[in-house]
């Protein structure tokens, strides 16, 4: 908490989200906020969603992109912007620049999802693929800056950024006033930062809790060290909070007006990513996710009125897949089963047959004859059944074995 910025930095206050918000108007959505039965009930008080997935573009990052540019001088425009993203920051920088009529490049990283480039493109932005890692991309986007002189649009690390994303803050205070917990994603701290900013000035009260992804945690070893520190082999699902090292500013905001900064784990980014579309019927992307998994991973103890911002919704339909099957593994929703079966006609029907009693929906079906733990006349047969839950699943087992099965339950 030690950590201070250089007195060549003004601090960002209340009067400049307000302002960011003045020149956001007809640009920027005010989004939905909306309630939860589901995570009301776990919490054991009202927890609301602030949809930024719902913002143009998919995510918050447009409020930033959009006050940002617009504070540049003339020569500044002219020359025009370059960013680095994978995706979100990408597509607001993109769409900021064209509603302001300034020539926009963005790099982004050679396997970035193909949606996400086309949806770049579309917004304005002369796009550029280079490097496996964002940190590649990152350096050759800086390449071009100093080469060109293209002014370089941040992330996180800006005065005006953090103010953009700020607004959203303003809102929430606006559609839930008695809120008194607000949980937010951080990947470099650009949306937290803001949002802090906007609400300690006006509900000093309300506590204010980080979420960040386990495999890609700056934050809680830079708030033990007083410092920004880098760390390495960040792994997650999360791209969009995927960052190494916190920006210097928000950084400064967040030590000086979080409450708690938390870390979840993928198995509950990918439920709270099932939760969002089953039972809010909400697309989100694991990074918008991270603050519902923050109340399935630790409900307790959260004062309510709770405010859970998601922060956007741009998730490759790929990758989506992959995640809801993880989530729904993560839920106890999949069950492996492995059989022996006598190897004669019509064994394998009537095992169909009970499982379909027991109302468990066969995914897929595998059989192994050449074992040499078998006996001659018996087949292993590895099932894969979809669930209800893990009280289904120990139905479904105990139901079995009662049939007479053996029953080996995979993992």
């Amino acid at each position: 908490m030690s950590f201070r910025l250089s007195d060549t930095f003004r601090p960002v206050i209340l009067d400049d989200v307000r302002g960011a918000r003045k020149m956001l108007a007809g640009v920027a959505r005010t989004t939905a906020m909306e309630g939860s039965r589901h995570l009301s009930q776990l919490v054991g008080a009202p927890v609301h969603l602030k949809c930024e997935n719902l913002q143009r573009t998919g995510s918050f990052k447009l409020r930033g992109a959009y006050v940002r540019i617009s504070g540049l001088r003339p020569e500044e425009r002219a020359a025009g912007v370059v960013a680095a993203s994978a995706g979100n920051h990408a597509q607001g920088v993109a769409l900021a620049s064209s509603l302001l009529g300034v020539r926009s490049t963005v790099f982004m990283p050679m396997g970035a999802p193909l949606p996400k480039v086309a949806a770049t493109r579309e917004y304005g932005a002369d796009v550029r693929l280079r490097g496996q890692v964002i940190e590649e991309t990152l350096d050759a986007a800086q390449e071009y800056a100093s080469r060109t002189g293209a002014v370089f649009i941040h992330p996180f690390d800006h005065r005006d950024i953090i103010a953009g994303q700020g607004t959203v803050g303003l809102e929430i205070l606006e559609q839930c006033p008695e809120v008194r917990t607000i949980v937010v994603g951080i990947g470099g701290g650009g949306l937290a930062a803001g949002i802090g900013v906007a609400v300690r000035a006006l509900r000093p009260d309300v506590r204010l809790i980080g979420v960040q992804a386990e495999g890609a945690a700056a934050y809680p070893p830079s708030l033990a060290a007083g410092r920004p520190v880098s760390v390495d082999g960040l792994a997650t699902m999360a791209d969009g909070i995927k960052v190494g090292r916190p920006g210097d500013l928000p950084f400064a905001i967040i030590a000086d007006l979080f409450d708690d900064v938390r870390t979840v784990s993928e198995d509950a980014l990918s439920s709270a990513l099932l939760l969002c579309l089953e039972r809010a019927k909400l697309v989100v992307e694991p990074a918008g996710a991270a603050p519902v998994a923050a109340l399935l991973s630790e409900p307790h103890g959260i004062a309510g009125p709770v405010v859970a911002v998601l922060s956007g919704g741009n998730v490759d339909p790929l990758l989506m897949q992959r995640i809801l099957r993880h989530g729904m593994a993560a839920a106890g929703r999949y069950l492996s089963l492995r059989l022996r079966l006598t190897d004669r006609p019509g064994v394998l029907a009537a095992l169909l047959g009970s499982l379909s009693v027991l109302d468990a929906n066969v995914l897929d079906v595998s059989h192994v004859r050449t074992d040499p733990r078998l006996g001659l006349s018996e087949v292993e047969v590895e099932l894969q059944l979809e669930t209800k839950g893990p009280e289904h699943c120990a139905e479904v087992a105990s139901s079995l074995r009662a049939a007479g099965y053996t029953v080996t339950v995979v993992g």
